[in-house]
């Protein structure tokens, strides 16, 4: 397996955060925005995204969640679907597929799935638009911090962070709704009844929200996403990832320093600035590169002022950098579409064999069987009916075997009344032939057999 290079970056550098950030103080750096086509489609995929999110949550259909993770239920409705606990596993063979989606992007395109879709990144962008309306451009919040404050801009700083308070608290509801149902959970909240442990969770997840989008939002990315950490074993040469054409940028020289041998790149920092975890691509490919675009449209930008070709900063492989062919099919990336297609086609297959009516049997634990006369034997079960989508609220039960049984218990169940409930069911025959026999339990709705259980009718001690 071929390792990337690394570049090693001299100690006696000067810190990035005086040379090429001039607005950060203390350490702390201010995320000045960009525009561009990079950031124009970053806003193309996670607005949609965005909407998705907050709106899915409200959408009913027949009276029903359209995505709904319901623990009081066991049920999860997902798209005019009612699936039960028995089909998890469709839900870990989706996830499988999307972790294949993801690794066959990153071998792809690097880590565009973290600058265009992830949750984190998004949220982050949201909180900077916010800091950016609020207390102003980064150079202006720079210059603040440190500073005492009153009057305006402690208003300013008031206000933003009530704003992100608001933003954590809005999505960590709509989270919670979709494991509650959004409504139900509102109109307790107006009265003041909902429960501690609703409560809790969404303070949780509201103060979660608050730091990770807004106090800490870089180091997510540098410290705590694993994603960071393995992708470096599944690029290689022919990844296309966000990157700085060394060979034509340097020797870095300002406009009034420049001369024939120096390169495109003008040291101007502007893609250290636009960059929110605050890295330099030009010292080459790092852990905490995100692949958001937003030094490419800086840099493209600063270009086209300078009269001069864009791409120095652009999506490239290591390949491609080097003036080599990169290759667009090679074994790990077919492999992972692939499996990637395999896990898609199984979970898409599985729906389609969805269980819409559960059924359980238990055998009376106290006797295996009863003898009421010399030639009549009963035995006692317990039955529990759960009913999912498009299933019939009554469901009449019947009993088939070898021998001819009696069955006694209710014949027909109400799921509205006896949904997932343990009901005493007795089974009898008389002169049984085998002190051991099959009994199969029936179960019809709308005229149709939904699901049949079979157990065992046992006669004689063993």
């Amino acid at each position: 397996m071929e390792k990337i290079p690394v570049a090693q970056i001299p100690d006696e550098q000067p810190p990035i955060v005086e040379e090429y950030i001039p607005f950060a103080r203390e350490g702390k750096f201010h995320v000045r925005l960009t525009t561009g086509l990079f950031q124009n489609l970053r806003r193309l995929t996670t607005w949609p995204l965005i909407a998705l999110f907050f709106g899915l949550v409200w959408v009913q259909v027949d009276g029903q969640p359209w995505l709904l993770f319901s623990f009081s239920q066991r049920s999860i409705f997902l798209f005019g679907h009612t699936l039960s606990w028995h089909d998890l596993p469709l839900l870990a063979g989706l996830m499988i597929a999307g972790a294949c989606l993801l690794f066959f992007m990153a071998v792809a395109w690097g880590r565009v799935w973290c600058g265009f879709a992830c949750p984190q990144s998004i949220w982050t962008w949201l909180f900077i638009r916010i800091e950016d309306l609020t207390e102003g451009r980064a150079s202006l919040r720079a210059r603040q911090e440190g500073k005492a404050l009153r009057g305006i801009p402690l208003m300013r700083r008031v206000l933003k962070h009530l704003l992100w308070i608001l933003l954590a608290t809005l999505t960590a509801l709509t989270f919670t709704g979709y494991f509650i149902p959004i409504r139900d959970m509102l109109a307790d909240a107006s009265h003041l009844q909902l429960s501690a442990g609703i409560t809790g969770w969404i303070v949780i997840m509201a103060g979660l929200t608050y730091a990770n989008a807004g106090l800490v939002r870089e180091k997510i990315c540098l410290h705590a996403c694993p994603y960071s950490r393995f992708q470096g074993v599944m690029f290689d040469r022919d990844t296309l990832t966000v990157s700085y054409d060394k060979a034509r940028g340097e020797p870095r020289a300002n406009r009034r320093n420049a001369d024939a041998n120096s390169g495109d790149c003008v040291d101007c920092g502007l893609c250290v600035q636009v960059c929110p975890t605050g890295i330099d691509i030009r010292d080459g490919l790092q852990a905490a590169c995100i692949d958001c675009g937003a030094c490419i449209d800086a840099c493209d930008g600063v270009m086209k002022k300078l009269d001069r070709d864009t791409g120095l900063i652009r999506f490239a492989s290591e390949a491609q950098l080097q003036k080599q062919p990169s290759r667009l099919l090679r074994p790990r990336l077919a492999g992972y579409a692939a499996v990637m297609g395999c896990a898609f086609g199984a979970v898409l297959f599985g729906f389609t064999q969805t269980t819409d009516l559960l059924v359980e049997i238990r055998r009376d634990r106290g006797a295996l069987f009863v003898q009421l006369d010399e030639d009549t034997y009963c035995n006692n079960y317990r039955v529990k009916v759960e009913g999912f989508a498009n299933t019939a609220a009554l469901i009449r039960v019947a009993v088939s075997g070898l021998a001819d049984y009696q069955l006694f218990g209710p014949a027909q169940l109400d799921l509205n009344e006896h949904n997932s409930t343990w009901l005493p069911y007795r089974v009898c025959t008389q002169s049984p032939e085998q002190p051991r026999a099959d009994l199969s339990f029936q179960f019809f709705a709308g005229g149709k057999q939904q699901a049949e259980k079979h157990t065992t009718f046992i006669t004689q001690s063993f």
